[in-house]
């Protein structure tokens, strides 16, 4: 746990000084490792009663600059330290001699933090050096692995066997959209609507909107039909000339 502020306090040990800052410290392990280390005292014989006044003096003025759940782990380390100090000035009977160090389990703890903070900074370490040469999220590549190259056994027999099992492929057929009827009776209509507006039309220029020859065909005989009905009139000057188509004297007097 880091704390979010600088706290300091001073331990006074035999006339030397210690500042210890608890902003450093990511926990009460943390912080109880850096007293024993930093005087070089024996972690398999931890003179319990003046790491525990160290470490409460370091702690006694932090309570009011942290939350409780903050400082909740930490006082509860100086409470463990308090009870395994109480239980090595109990005197012990003769039958408790072998019993187990007091200091024992915190001695395992400490040995297991210390492992894993030195595994934290190798790995920090490690990334630290590896963004130096690589982006974040890099992957190595992994080479493609390599088959073994196995004989092909296989006879002219057996291949002309496979290639004659294969189906024919699908007979493509060309897609045609659907095409609208035309009708002569719909060229009728048309021609009629034409000749209201004009004396007469240029069969040419009536079929050159469509430019189909289903069109041209069915207005031509819509005229042959009109022809016949006698509604209309055909004209040529010469032979495959311009043709026009003029409606008939008896329907314009009607």
């Amino acid at each position: 746990m880091r704390l979010p502020t600088p706290v300091s306090s001073q331990v006074l040990e035999d006339g030397d000084r210690f500042l210890i800052e608890l902003e450093r410290f990511q926990g009460p392990l943390d912080l109880l490792l850096h007293l024993i280390r930093c005087q070089d005292i024996d972690i398999f014989d931890i003179p319990i009663a003046e790491i525990t006044a160290q470490f409460v003096a370091a702690i006694e003025h932090v309570e009011q600059h942290l939350t409780l759940e903050r400082a909740g782990s930490f006082l509860e380390m100086a409470a463990t330290l308090v009870r395994i100090k109480a239980q090595m000035l109990l005197p012990r009977r003769g039958d408790l001699l072998d019993d187990e160090d007091p200091r024992s389990e915190l001695v395992r703890r400490l040995l297991e933090y210390e492992v894993f903070r030195e595994v934290a900074y190798s790995l920090a370490d490690a990334e630290a050096e590896r963004a130096l040469h690589r982006g974040k999220g890099y992957i190595e590549p992994r080479p493609p692995r390599r088959m073994p190259e196995l004989p092909l056994e296989l006879t002219i027999n057996e291949l002309l066997e496979v290639a004659m099992s294969l189906p024919a492929p699908p007979e493509k057929r060309p897609h045609r959209a659907p095409v609208r009827p035309v009708t002569v009776d719909e060229k009728i209509e048309l021609w009629f609507k034409a000749l209201k507006r004009k004396t007469r039309v240029q069969f040419g220029k009536f079929i050159g909107r469509w430019k189909t020859r289903i069109h041209a065909v069915m207005s031509f005989l819509a005229c042959l039909e009109l022809a016949k009905r006698g509604r209309v009139v055909l004209r040529q000057d010469r032979h495959f000339g311009t043709l026009w188509i003029y409606p008939s004297e008896d329907d314009e007097n009607s």
